[in-house]
């Protein structure tokens, strides 16, 4: 059998193809969370995959959207869950904060600020070597175990007695939380292809949303428990939120499935073909060749990853997206309970927004990927975004104010999964990717230590400066998304006629590897807009 990195021809006869009754029927004995070797099992479906022969005409007798049902049923609802008690977990100091911590340990509004500021720090620094470890590691043992050390993290703030503590604590929460996000980002695009991966991560990412409606509410209904085992009732919130995420992160080692090459619940052809959509992706509208991706880990894809242009022009864009995000996700109920409302109130109505922004999530993203592209969206719902932050700056009458912040939030929660699934859709080899994801993720994040420090509580009620810092990243962010725009539509041009060339010459000028280890940057490879 050839190895994965084959280049096959789009018009082979489908005639000659290897017989479909060869492949098993059932689920194959001892695969997904069995004791069968697993890196035998990957080898052996990745061989079915790329056999002489193999085309999408010899899966054309299975049901597709059947096998989607299947995955999504068995992965993103438990995916959703771990990051919303991850967002739940590292946003709930908001909640707190209103309920008493600042006045209880005797902490000032800059040393709040940097309790904020300092997991960014940590958690930018290890989502890199993270995702690598998740790449030769397996997802139901690695993702669960960092589940379990941050649930224990998230446990012990509810004892701090002093800022410093806190402050330790915060540190060592980003460490545990830092393989989370990009993990599963990047673990979605090892079962989805790029045309269906962000209503995926819509709906994973969704979880964030729904995380700062039920924060709100859990916090709501925790301070009440102020007094009870002389703890005050911020701290509860901390111990039991975090008691939670350690109890469903024991049953993630046992719910989670590693990846496509030994579900369990998928038959041996089926998974043959997932692996088949995943490698040929990129180049399946080509009419001249297909290209399988190069799935094996090198560190020169780490170092590609590291100096390719896209990524960092992608991060600015994020950087537009992510500073709001955390703006919000952090001082929502201190910018609402500003505007005259009582602690309750504000962490009320905190609800109806994260609820309105995950509907909004999920149907943009069924909507980018029924047709097919990313950028147009992502750019809407930074403009939308914009204009929710100038409303905020514009007015001083509260009601218009939580109308802007209102915006602002349902437009950016769309936002966030679509240039997430933007940039992992341009970027091919499952090495870079990881990579890429995590770069983008890591250095992102650091607008998360600069939102951190945005609203500063000498600017209540107004926080003019914040606002105005998070409307400056936005239109950042605009810009940045012209450059790719124009990046991507120069490239392919390129490409096209390059490979037109080619086919006028009557031959490829490229041997296999070459095609295969070039990943995003082989001339079929098309970025995706």
């Amino acid at each position: 059998m050839e190895k994965p990195g084959v280049v096959k021809s789009d018009s082979q006869d489908s005639q000659d193809l290897p017989r479909t009754q060869s492949f098993s029927q059932q689920p194959h004995p001892g695969s997904g969370h069995g004791h069968r070797n697993k890196a035998e099992e990957i080898a052996r479906i990745d061989a079915l995959a790329t056999s002489p022969g193999v085309t999408m005409a010899s899966f054309a007798h299975l049901d597709e959207k059947k096998i989607l049902r299947k995955m999504d049923l068995r992965l993103i609802p438990m995916l959703a869950l771990l990051y919303l008690l991850s967002f739940l977990d590292r946003g709930n100091i908001g909640n707190a904060k209103i309920e008493g911590l600042v006045e209880d340990l005797g902490m000032t509004g800059p040393q709040y600020n940097w309790t904020l500021t300092v997991f960014f720090f940590t958690y930018a620094a290890f989502e890199v070597p993270s995702n690598l470890l998740l790449k030769k590691l397996r997802p139901s043992i690695w993702l669960p175990s960092i589940m379990v050390a941050w649930g224990i993290v998230m446990t012990l703030m509810g004892i701090v007695q002093n800022y410093h503590g806190l402050l330790i604590a915060r540190i060592f929460l980003g460490v545990a939380e830092a393989g989370l996000f990009p993990g599963v980002a990047y673990y979605i695009t090892m079962w989805y292809c790029r045309h269906e991966a962000q209503f995926r991560q819509a709906l994973f990412f969704s979880a964030a949303s729904v995380a700062g409606a039920f924060s709100g509410l859990l916090a709501f209904g925790i301070a009440h428990m102020d007094g009870v085992g002389n703890l005050e009732g911020w701290r509860w919130i901390f111990i039991l939120e975090g008691m939670l995420t350690v109890i469903v992160a024991i049953a993630a080692f046992f719910t989670l499935y590693d990846f496509p090459e030994t579900a369990s619940f998928l038959t041996e052809e089926e998974r043959a073909f997932v692996v088949y959509r995943l490698k040929y992706q990129a180049s399946q509208n080509s009419d001249a060749v297909q290209v399988a991706q190069d799935d094996t880990f090198q560190w020169s894809y780490v170092k590609d990853a590291f100096l390719d242009w896209q990524i960092w022009t992608n991060i600015w864009v994020y950087w537009g997206i992510v500073a709001p995000l955390y703006g919000i996700s952090l001082f929502l109920p201190s910018i609402i309970r500003a505007l005259g409302y009582t602690s309750s109130t504000a962490q009320l109505l905190t609800v109806p927004i994260y609820i309105t922004a995950s509907v909004l999530a999920v149907a943009v993203a069924y909507t980018s990927d029924r047709y097919g592209k990313r950028y147009p969206f992502i750019l809407g719902c930074l403009c939308i975004m914009a204009i929710g932050f100038i409303m905020c700056l514009a007015s001083t009458t509260p009601g218009v104010i939580y109308a802007g912040v209102f915006l602002a939030t349902c437009a950016l929660y769309p936002a966030f999964p679509g240039n997430i699934t933007w940039l992992s859709n341009n970027l091919a080899g499952s090495t870079k990717r990881a990579a890429g994801q995590a770069i983008q993720i890591a250095m992102g994040n650091l607008a998360g230590a600069m939102a951190s420090n945005f609203y500063r509580s000498q600017d209540a009620p107004r926080y003019v400066l914040g606002h105005a810092l998070e409307l400056a990243f936005i239109v950042a962010g605009i810009v940045a998304v012209g450059v790719l725009v124009v990046g991507y539509r120069r490239v392919n041009g390129k490409r096209e006629r390059e490979l037109e060339r080619e086919r006028e010459d009557g031959g490829m000028g490229w041997t296999v590897e070459e095609m295969s280890a070039k990943g995003d940057r082989a001339v079929t490879f098309r970025y995706f807009l």
